[in-house]
């Protein structure tokens, strides 16, 4: 079994407009709703790629009910631990004539000392079951940022982390087995800009050096950078058409990833698939909800690696 952990999941409103005008009266062509969040992202996707999986996330008031609902009807299996507070609603906003998405994010509410510590104890228990496990997203106001941490010192399996800043670099003496970190994220865990490869893979080696066992590093739809040991390489993603929401691409890629490790796979095979999931998620609406038959296709057409270093 795969765990997909984390503290921020959200109630998904998906909204379609033709053509998006500042200042004015704009009505949607569709609007969806859909479970999602990163950890719930990351879950999803799994069980799309047809792997055991199971996910564990608060939940509280009518939009984690609703989110609780979607899973039992789709079948999936997950812990979603009380929160006395409703889970976080975030907005998406697809506009069809400039091409572009627009995300409305509410920040996670901050969990009690109660609410964390049943998180902790669903997760001590789950974990023991668990071949892989991956920890990812940001963590609510208030929580310590050595939770990672805490997670992982009582995991004995290889653990996917994609987090950023503080709560990333006190989980890296804990040695997760990849950390997955966008450019984005890898500059604030770095504290400054990286404008150039050489700068992206100084602060790739600094994570290692620091304890992480290899380091991934997305920026969207362009080359995926992999740091193992003293070699790193890139993988160009294929290009993919149409485009129509790219939200939650990042956590495919996780969830790819971790089912290619859980296979045994090695690390540039894991990365392969997990792209192949990334790309296939950005031409369907709703956030990792993939077809095991478009992820294999786009794996198929995968370029090989380019060694970079080393």
């Amino acid at each position: 079994m795969i765990l997909a952990a984390g503290l921020t999941p959200a109630w998904q409103q998906i909204m379609r407009f033709k053509e998006v005008r500042a200042g004015e009266v704009n009505r949607a062509a569709e609007v969806h709703w859909c479970a999602s969040g990163k950890a719930i992202n990351v879950g999803m996707a799994l069980a799309a790629l047809g792997a055991p999986t199971h996910t564990l996330s608060p939940a509280g008031g009518w939009s984690g009910q609703a989110m609780r609902a979607e899973f039992a009807e789709r079948g999936l299996a997950a812990t979603f631990t009380p929160t006395a507070t409703a889970t976080r609603i975030c907005t998406t906003i697809l506009d069809a004539a400039a091409g572009s998405s627009t995300e409305l994010v509410e920040n996670a509410t901050a969990l009690s000392a109660a609410e964390l510590d049943e998180f902790l104890t669903q997760y001590y228990v789950l974990v023991k079951r668990a071949k892989v496990v991956i920890l990812t997203g940001s963590l609510p106001k208030g929580t310590p940022a050595t939770f990672y941490k805490t997670l992982l010192e009582g995991t004995d399996c290889p653990v996917v982390l994609d987090a950023r800043g503080p709560e990333l670099e006190a989980a890296l003496a804990c040695r997760p087995r990849v950390v997955k970190p966008n450019r984005e994220e890898l500059a604030l865990t770095a504290g400054g800009a990286l404008p150039d490869r050489a700068s992206v893979l100084s602060a790739m080696r600094g994570l290692i050096e620091r304890g992480a066992g290899s380091v991934v590093v997305t920026q969207g739809k362009a080359a995926v950078w992999i740091m193992e040991g003293d070699s790193a390489w890139e993988l160009t993603p294929p290009a993919v058409a149409p485009v129509v929401n790219p939200i939650g691409s990042g956590d495919c890629l996780a969830a790819g990833l971790a089912l290619s490790l859980a296979r045994g796979d090695s690390l540039l095979d894991a990365v392969r698939l997990g792209i192949a999931a990334a790309s296939a998620n950005v031409m369907q609406l709703l956030p990792a909800r993939l077809s095991l038959q478009s992820v294999e296709t786009l794996r198929g057409r995968m370029a090989a690696a380019t060694r970079i270093l080393g």
